[in-house]
């Protein structure tokens, strides 16, 4: 059963997520705080990082990276783009 958030990122009412995506707090808050149109922007901002920086998820100091860069995407002043980052021409 879905249910609405009031989304920090989006600043309006939205569909939650179905479940916490993060384990412990951080995820609680996601839960709690975030829509699903957030998480998904957060999902292919996380995918670049990975791609640009060349990083592994299952590296540990990825994850911290990864972890640190999603709060600041969804609770703070929003995440960087990479260096050197172009984005692609449509």
């Amino acid at each position: 059963m879905s249910h609405e958030v009031f989304c920090v990122r989006l600043k309006r009412q939205a569909e939650g997520l179905d479940y916490p995506p993060w384990p412990g707090p951080l995820g609680a808050r996601i839960h709690a705080q975030v829509s699903k149109e957030a998480w998904s922007e957060w999902l292919a901002h996380q995918t670049m990082l990975l791609n640009e920086n060349r990083l592994s998820a299952i590296d540990p100091k990825a994850r911290a990276f990864l972890a640190a860069e999603m709060e600041k995407f969804l609770f703070g002043e929003g995440a960087e783009k990479p260096a050197g980052y172009t984005p692609q021409e449509e």
